[in-house]
This record gives C-alpha cells, structure tokens and sequence, in this order.
C-alpha cells in the first residue's frame, strides 16, 4: 500500500497539471482567496442541514458561560461566511477571525440574519497570531473545520489558550485522518498534495485530537462523528469542548509580585521550661 501512494499522487498530480503549474506560480493562491467563500457560502448550509442536531447539541452549552459583562464574549476562529451564527445563543457578543479579508461581505450577510447576535468585529489576521485580542478577553473560542488548513495547530491553540478567560472554553468541529493503514487512509495521502490547493490549505490526513489533547486544557470531551459527504476525501469528524483550567494559587502570586511573601532568615523561639 505504501508502494502504491507516490505512485498514484503522481497520476493524481499529472490530472490536475494545470492547478499546479499555477499554484507553483504563485497564480493559484489569490484566485483561491477570492473564489473560496462563494465555494464556501454554497457548501456550508448543505454541510449544516446534515449535522444541524449535533451543532444545536454542542453549541447549546454556550448560553452558561457568561462572564462578567452578563454576557458572552465569543470568538469564531476562522469564521468563514458565519454558517454557525445561527446555532449560538442570544447576546453572544462575537468577534470573527480569519485570514481571508474576502470573507466579510458574507459575515455581514450572516450578522444581517441573525440579529440575536451582538457583533463586534472582524479581524483579518491567522489564528496563530492573534495579537490584536488581549488576554483572558474571551469566555468562548469556536473553531470549526479550522485547524485543518492552519501552518501551525500547536500554535493556533496556544493563541486560544491566550486568549481565552480562566474556566474559558473551546468548542471544537474538526475532520481528521481516517484510521493508518486503512484503504481509506491510502487515498487521504494520494489526494493531499491537490486538495490542499483546492481546499486553501486544508490537509486531510491530521491527527488534530493529539494536538488538543497536547494543548494542556483541564478538561477535554470529545466525540467522533462520521463524514457528512462520503463521496470526498474528507474522513471523519471529532467534536467537543476543551475547557481552560483556572491558574494555581502558587502561579496568582507570582504574576503579582506585592503579594509575594518576603523570605525571612528562620529564627528559632526559646521557651522557658516548666519549673524553671
């Protein structure tokens, strides 16, 4: 099996020589950009009617985390055209992220149709740099067939664990690698090196539950769902929540360094005796 990969990514590659003349180029990626959210403003509401129960299930767990405005401050990371909008509870106060500026005409389009939502803004930037978001700034990240198409998912989730608040928390939608060795697998790795092309990015052999479970949160619940189209090379999905733990007593006092006890020489205290 292992024999037959190169060989077929190589047929695969001589098919779709066009895609990847331009890509080497440098032709293909802003003509990606540019086409990606109309490929996306098709596919996602098809996607979201296949899991519609799943996501309500997952993302209903939001309305309980508000902070201390009394309301909840999410960031969808990669937010794409906003196809989860309609899944969050009223007042979430949302800020949206993603790389692709091309994407905002759609998220205004989403905000437009689900006034339930508060929105903030729309910050153009990848997810492993999000500097433009302070610490502890958010009670909920959202991140959706995200860290599939990121440079660096360690990264990316480093950035969360940043910017999410103590007790804060992540949920998560993500296709992964079929299981190694399987038949199913075999063809992930033949049509990676052209996918990533057609998909922005995106890779389909990631083993992105050992990244979230290398991400040291305190709590990680997750599920596995199968594909929601058979007929693409995309494997199955995982989904859950990865809650921030709360800081220990000894990591508060050194981020505070007046509340720092100052190191006294031990004296010993001398007690008479009794009958002396």
């Amino acid at each position: 099996m292992d024999v037959l990969v190169p060989l077929l990514q190589l047929l695969v590659l001589l098919l779709t020589l066009p895609l990847h003349l331009m890509a080497l180029l440098g032709c293909w990626q802003p003509l990606c950009k540019s086409y990606f959210p109309y490929l996306m403003a098709v596919l996602t509401p098809k996607c979201n009617r296949k899991v519609e129960s799943k996501k309500r299930e997952l993302f209903s767990r939001i309305k309980g985390l508000t902070g201390a405005s009394g309301k909840v401050a999410l960031l969808e990371l990669g937010c794409g055209t906003g196809a989860n909008f309609q899944f969050y509870p009223p007042g979430c106060r949302v800020t949206c992220l993603d790389p692709n500026p091309h994407f905002e005409k759609f998220l205004t389009k989403s905000m437009a149709e689900n006034r339930h939502l508060q929105y903030e803004r729309f910050v153009v930037a990848p997810g492993e740099d999000m500097r433009e978001l302070a610490d502890g700034s958010m009670d909920v990240v959202v991140c959706t067939l995200v860290l599939c198409s990121v440079q660096s998912p360690r990264k990316v989730l480093q950035e969360v664990q940043r910017v999410l608040r103590p007790g804060g928390v992540l949920f998560f939608w993500e296709h992964v690698a079929e299981p190694y060795g399987s038949w199913a697998f075999m063809w992930q790795q033949v049509f990676e090196p052209t996918w990533k092309h057609i998909g922005d990015g995106c890779c389909l052999t990631r083993e992105t539950w050992k990244d979230l479970e290398n991400a040291q949160f305190s709590e990680i619940q997750m599920e596995r769902q199968p594909p929601p189209f058979k007929w693409l090379p995309v494997g199955p999905h995982i989904m859950g929540k990865a809650v921030k733990s709360f800081p220990s007593p000894k990591a508060l006092i050194s981020s505070f360094p007046s509340l720092q006890l100052e190191q006294v020489p031990h004296q010993p205290i001398y007690l008479p005796l009794r009958g002396t």
